[in-house]
């Protein structure tokens, strides 16, 4: 492995031959990016690589689609959620698709000339995000036609049909991604760098009180690297009664490679094969 932090699961029948049948997933968070090669004939798991701990995504990233000969493969499909802090989300009954340029002057961190958008019809909304000029031409130049989604996509794809109040809680290695829901509506989004249960405390009861969250009747649904009975979990287990950990694609994708690590690892990650 190139990455001290990487890891590379490859099902040893895995034929490049056939990435025509397959659909790579891309997801890339703040600090850390990982992909998924799913056949989608089989609706097996072929390929996970996941690098944590970047300090520089942008660098790291391109790197490793110039050199990953996975990558370089042609696919069915090819779906990218990724991080930017340029990224809003405007409520439908206020989204103006023939004034795009009016949502810019809210990003303020250096862009792109592309602006994004992915509509969340179940939810009401509308996601607008603009890229990094140099990840946008990587990913752009790297990943022919590739679909783009904003970081959210797969964590909303996983909160389960209900009417009741979800938080979804992603984990990098060095960060988490927050969403809450309450049945069909957004009501809270971000993400926040941690290093470790103290500064993740800080940041969940910074939450809980900017929007009242009801932690008796909040279910908690876990993904990425967190693991029963660690820091994280003992601190959420002070405020939530109702914890589990999300794996909503487990029985619908064969993942005989992911055997010995715990399933709710790569989530969100797989959860990209069901956004559109």
């Amino acid at each position: 492995m190139s990455h001290k932090n990487s890891i590379l699961l490859v099902d040893p029948e895995f034929d490049p031959s056939t990435a025509p049948d397959c659909n790579l997933l891309l997801k890339i968070t703040a600090d850390s990016f990982s992909y998924a090669i799913i056949d989608k004939t089989s609706n097996q798991l072929k390929a996970v690589y996941d690098q944590q701990e970047s300090k520089n995504i942008p660098h790291d990233l391109a790197v490793k689609l110039k050199n990953d000969s996975y990558l370089n493969l042609v696919f069915k499909d090819i779906k990218v959620a990724v991080y930017s802090q340029n990224s809003i989300s405007i409520p439908t009954e206020l989204f103006d698709a023939k004034n795009l340029d009016q949502y810019a002057k809210f990003f303020t961190d250096e862009q792109s000339d592309n602006l994004y958008v992915r509509p969340f019809a179940n939810y009401g909304f509308t996601s607008i995000f603009t890229l990094q000029r140099f990840m946008d031409e990587t990913l752009a130049d790297a990943l022919l036609s590739c679909k783009l989604f904003d970081q959210m996509a797969p964590i909303l794809a996983m909160v389960p049909d209900k009417t009741s109040k979800t938080l979804v809680l992603d984990f990098t290695a060095a960060s988490f991604t927050a969403v809450l829901t309450a049945g069909e509506k957004l009501i809270f989004r971000n993400s926040y760098e941690i290093e470790n249960a103290e500064e993740f405390n800080y940041y969940l009861l910074l939450m809980m009180n900017q929007v009242q969250i009801d932690t008796k009747e909040t279910e908690v649904l876990l993904s990425g690297i967190v693991h029963e009975d660690d820091a994280y979990h003992q601190c959420l287990e002070k405020y939530f009664q109702k914890i589990k950990f999300n794996t909503p694609l487990s029985d619908q994708v064969d993942h005989k490679i992911l055997e010995d690590m715990p399933a709710h690892y790569y989530s969100s990650l797989l959860a990209l094969d069901i956004c559109e």
